[in-house]
């Protein structure tokens, strides 16, 4: 396992929406997202994660987006490309790509809808190890994936893939971020994909976060992780609590119909569109929402 500096990294890095417009890739306003982030405090952008919606996206469309986030950080943060795939080619094809555009590090899912046994995830993830030179995560998100990760496992792939450094932990599991780092060390990064933990999963040990809501709210998640670095967990619990209404929000339907909506609605993307089998939010759901975003003052 990678051993990386203790700065590099780390923070809040929010998965960015895919923003489209007449059914293609809006590749001017995501270069403005990406600005948007980095105007705001980020600590770095992940790029066609679940968020993003990428398994609407060609391979050729998850490719040019790596390529202009690359471009539109600038290096002023890193970019972190998700990568992952059904398919082994398909996901060393995009980590490669990723490489050469510049991409900081890739975050590489687990095979979703075959359901593989553990020895099968050493293997794969074995496998794309060999062809990846920067360093890489783990997305680990049952939930959709259908599949779970354990200890053991990824200790075998530790053991064999010297630039793999983490995870992203998208499960209700506290005692799973615990176990890893009593096991790793602190060094090895944890990422919380889920909203509701992202406090009590940081002040357990993880590095950071990598939410949809940062899409919307990008300061508040940053403060949130810097109060945590701070030892100051009174205000770190305080902002928890803080977005705690609008954390909920972002499920009240597949994420991330309800974010498109927000962001929609307080300007951040032009257009509210998604590719089928995603759908846009509903008249009911647009209530909803409108009312939470007026309490938090965002509307």
């Amino acid at each position: 396992m990678l051993q990386l500096e203790k700065e590099t990294l780390i923070g809040s890095i929010p998965p960015l929406v895919t923003p489209f417009y007449q059914d293609s890739v809006d590749y001017d306003v995501y270069a403005k997202l990406v600005e948007f982030q980095i105007k705001n405090g980020s600590h770095g952008i992940l790029v066609t994660g679940t968020t993003a919606e990428p398994s609407t996206l060609t391979v050729s469309e998850r490719k040019k987006c790596v390529d202009v986030a690359v471009e539109a950080a600038n290096k002023k943060i890193p970019v972190v490309a998700a990568t992952g795939s059904q398919s082994l080619e398909e996901t060393i094809v995009l980590s490669s790509h990723a490489k050469r555009s510049g991409a900081n590090a890739l975050l590489i899912v687990t095979p979703y809808y075959i359901r593989p046994p553990q020895r099968g995830l050493v293997n794969y993830y074995t496998e794309i190890g060999k062809h990846i030179t920067i360093p890489w995560m783990i997305y680990h998100i049952p939930g959709r994936a259908a599949v779970n990760i354990s200890l053991e496992t990824l200790d075998q792939i530790s053991n064999n893939c010297p630039n793999f450094v983490g995870i992203k932990h998208a499960v209700d599991d506290i005692s799973f971020v615990s176990k890893c780092i009593n096991h790793f060390g602190s060094d090895f990064r944890i990422f919380v994909g889920l909203e509701d933990l992202s406090y009590p999963m940081m002040s357990v040990g993880a590095c950071g976060l990598m939410n949809a809501v940062g899409n919307l709210m990008p300061q508040k998640l940053v403060k949130l992780c810097e109060s945590v670095w701070n030892g100051d967990l009174i205000l770190a619990k305080k902002i928890h609590y803080e977005l705690f209404e609008i954390n909920q929000a972002v499920f009240y339907d597949t994420n991330p119909i309800p974010m498109k909506y927000m962001m929609k609605r307080t300007g951040i993307i032009p257009h509210n569109e998604h590719r089928l089998p995603m759908v846009s939010a509903d008249k009911k759901l647009q209530a909803r929402l409108d009312q939470i975003l007026q309490r938090i003052e965002l509307i």
